[in-house]
């Protein structure tokens, strides 16, 4: 048995599962599990602790709830309130689940931490590289791109190599079934809740109408609270056209929903902000990069420019579809995620 103690941050899922059947072949291995905001947290943990038992290992329970409430919740609802649309699980993933769970190992002895995210770290001079994932409709590589060198040192990503059908016959050949189907949620917090209801709940002034404007200034209509809209969204507007109306900005300072048509939507330049770099060292003016928008976004390729400290301008080949403020733009280099930014315009 090696030396070294690897904390396994179980969710129940077939990914952490399979880490676990895995890790514990070679090392010694322990099971945490995070006590966030989950609707479902008491089913879970029974799930988690079931799984455990299984496999005889040990399992912690962290309670996160309040760094969770102030970390990530309060980022989510605020970045609404700004007319823009967050991302939280980035920013869960660098202040939750790799900073404050990474610590509570810490704090239990533990070396290192293993998730069963589909991506891979590649240490090359003493420098930890994130890549993507091989499975590329796993790849979750864009969630991990605000980590830091300290996390990305003590992480173990078991299966980075593997595809996720790969995954359901290891734990199968294991013993472990009832798993297919039953995907992460992408947003833990909400279960059956919609982003509507949550924000409306935290922040019941978020609900103030206001106007619809087309982009040349008409108003065409009313809206019922910003929060309720994002870029690109061409459903729930109520306003018949010859041709459909899509949201193209929103804009708090006015309380006013900015509607056009298809080609409102496309953008050649996108400002970032708040840049950071995993291998830290940052890009130069004229460097090319794969970009992606968004999770679900393909990818395109862009220039780079620096327009500031920790700001810079993104200039995409071909035009970019609803191009979201607030969310995070990630820079590739071949299949090395380079560094992110947020979309500020």
């Amino acid at each position: 048995m090696s030396a070294i103690q690897i904390g396994i941050a179980m969710s129940g899922g077939v990914d952490s599962t399979a880490c676990a059947i895995m890790l514990q072949k070679t090392h010694a291995v322990q099971g945490f599990f995070m006590h966030l905001a989950q609707p479902d947290y008491q089913s879970q943990l029974a799930r988690v602790e079931g799984i455990a038992a299984r496999l005889g290992i040990g399992l912690t329970t962290v309670d996160l709830r309040r760094q969770f409430e102030e970390r990530v919740l309060d980022y989510f609802s605020s970045s609404y309130r700004s007319g823009l649309t967050p991302n939280p699980c980035l920013v869960c993933n660098r202040e939750i689940k790799f900073g404050l769970l990474l610590a509570a190992m810490t704090a239990a002895g533990v070396d290192t931490m293993a998730t069963g995210h589909y991506a891979r770290i590649v240490e090359r001079d003493g420098v930890f590289h994130l890549h993507r994932g091989v499975d590329r409709h796993k790849d979750q590589s864009y969630f991990l791109a605000r980590l830091l060198q300290a996390q990305l040192r003590r992480l173990r990503l078991p299966l980075g190599d593997w595809t996720k059908e790969a995954t359901y016959a290891f734990v199968a050949a294991h013993g472990f079934t009832g798993f297919s189907g039953a995907e992460s949620q992408d947003v833990c917090f909400l279960g059956a809740e919609s982003v509507g209801d949550f924000l409306l709940r935290r922040l019941p002034d978020l609900a103030a109408d206001g106007p619809v404007l087309t982009v040349d200034g008409r108003e065409i209509g009313r809206h019922r609270g910003l929060f309720r809209h994002t870029v690109g969204q061409r459903r729930g507007l109520g306003l018949p056209d010859s041709s459909p109306w899509y949201v193209v900005r929103l804009d708090p300072a006015t309380n006013s929903l900015v509607v056009g048509k298809q080609d409102d939507l496309l953008q050649r330049q996108v400002e970032i902000a708040d840049l950071h770099w995993l291998a830290g060292t940052p890009a130069e003016s004229g460097d090319r990069f794969e970009v992606r928008l968004r999770s679900t976004h393909r990818g395109a390729t862009a220039t780079f420019e620096i327009t500031g400290e920790l700001r810079a301008r993104l200039h995409f080949d071909l035009p970019q579809r609803a191009v979201t403020p607030g969310q995070f733009a990630v820079l590739y280099q071949g299949d090395e995620v380079v560094g992110s930014g947020v979309i500020s315009r």
